[in-house]
């Protein structure tokens, strides 16, 4: 009992430490990914880095979080050293208790030698044990803090399911697209409403253009088709069924998507391209030099030493514009998709890249359903409609000729101003 009553205030040090150590541990680990997201993104992109001259900035913005995590992990040394050197103190003084008190009981012959040895090797082993116990104790806690976020995340129930919903069959299946009533604002700025009671209509098999001034709401179309989004209020409809009812991951299977920005993984071209078939579908070299050719990409590929085994590099980045866009074509039409989706596809390339894109997305559009984000008119004046949408709704939506002959219309006043800043470098060089 003499030597036990060493263990309680042992064991209160040991909750406040593992409790310390634990929150501890979770600190550490955010500040090592923030470091780390830091740096793959600086450098994932170097070349607006060196563009803009900050190799300086960024480093010393690095360098700062890296020493918020030495300065953590310096803590977190500081509290081990203190509850180890606790803990070793503690088998240590079991061992000259027993001395101690053995020593004082042997005086009063209430213990023999051997008794004493006895003891004293029971007591060491017992303090080399708790030694040990301390910094399984440690490394538990420091586990626990560390895995924790990573719990949550393991728990965490999707918002919005994967795999649930109603598979539409090949027949019924046609690609007509409705939005009903929709009113929308992204969660990080739910104050502010994208749209708001926003109505349009796309038949099956139609090509329907959607312009407006910028921040209006456009890409967010995409953004709400492809159930990246859930409205707040309203229904989108395809071929008369709820999306929320719909499979998620079978409804963006049959729906190709085109961006402005198109991101290429870091490997072939061919792999970039075979990427936008379906998990059932057996892709052969045949089937991806075929999308190549309608995607007018196969001969610039073919041009390369490696022609499509050719490495792209990071999001693409040694292919041109044209080139990307191209390839992106061609992987979504690996997809075959009903509904095609064309997020100004065309808006950042020079002319004779917009026209061989551009010749490009009319193979692609044949017989699809096509909803077309664009402000350039080369791009829209083909579609069968044209939506515009003004402060959260649809201001106007009919023919592109139809559309141009209303003077006081918003489509004429875009198109009147895109005519004159289309026309000032002339007006300039001729001056």
């Amino acid at each position: 009992m003499f030597v036990l009553g060493i263990i309680p205030p042992v064991a209160v040090l040991a909750v406040f430490y593992g409790r310390y150590v634990r929150k501890l541990a979770g600190v550490t680990q955010d500040s090592l990914a923030d470091a780390t997201q830091l740096a793959e993104e600086r450098i994932g992109n170097i070349r607006t880095v060196r563009a803009f001259a900050k190799e300086d900035v960024e480093l010393q913005v690095y360098m700062s979080k890296i020493n918020r995590v030495l300065h953590l992990a310096k803590k977190e040394a500081v509290a081990r050293a203190g509850f180890y050197g606790a803990a070793g103190l503690t088998g240590n003084l079991i061992v000259l208790s027993v001395l101690y008190k053995g020593g004082l009981m042997m005086g009063e012959a209430h213990m023999t030698v051997g008794e004493l040895t006895s003891f004293m090797m029971y007591a060491f082993w017992v303090g080399i044990s708790i030694g040990g116990l301390g910094a399984f104790y440690s490394a538990l806690m420091k586990g626990l803090g560390a895995g924790s976020r990573l719990w949550e995340l393991l728990e965490r129930k999707p918002a919005m399911p994967l795999h649930e919903g109603k598979i539409l069959q090949p027949e019924e299946f046609k690609g007509a697209i409705e939005f009903r009533g929709i009113q929308f604002a992204y969660p990080t700025r739910q104050e502010v409403n994208v749209f708001s009671g926003l109505d349009l209509s796309i038949p099956a098999g139609s090509v329907m253009a959607v312009v407006g001034p910028s921040g209006s709401g456009k890409s967010t179309l995409v953004s709400l088709l492809l159930r990246l989004y859930d409205p707040v209020l309203g229904t989108i409809v395809v071929d008369g069924h709820d999306i929320r009812t719909i499979n998620p991951r079978w409804l963006r299977e049959n729906i190709g998507v085109v961006n402005q920005e198109p991101i290429l993984f870091s490997c072939s071209i061919a792999e970039n391209i075979a990427y936008g078939a379906t998990k059932d579908s057996n892709v052969t070299m045949e089937d991806i030099e075929k999308a190549a050719k309608i995607a007018n990409a196969y001969e610039f590929i073919c041009s390369f030493p490696k022609g499509f085994q050719t490495v792209v590099g990071e999001k693409g980045v040694l292919l041109s514009g044209g080139q990307k866009q191209r390839v992106a074509i061609a992987r979504a039409l690996m997809k075959n998709p009903k509904i095609l989706l064309l997020d100004e596809a065309t808006s950042a390339l020079d002319s004779q890249n917009e026209y061989l894109v551009q010749e490009a997305l009319e193979r692609l559009m044949e017989g699809r359903t096509v909803l077309i984000i664009a402000h350039r008119l080369s791009t829209i004046q083909n579609a069968d409609a044209v939506a515009v949408l003004d402060q959260g709704k649809i201001g106007e939506c009919g023919p592109h000729h139809q559309l141009l002959t209303n003077s006081e219309g918003l489509f004429r006043k875009l198109v009147e101003k895109q005519t004159f800043l289309q026309n000032l470098p002339r007006l300039v060089l001729k001056v």
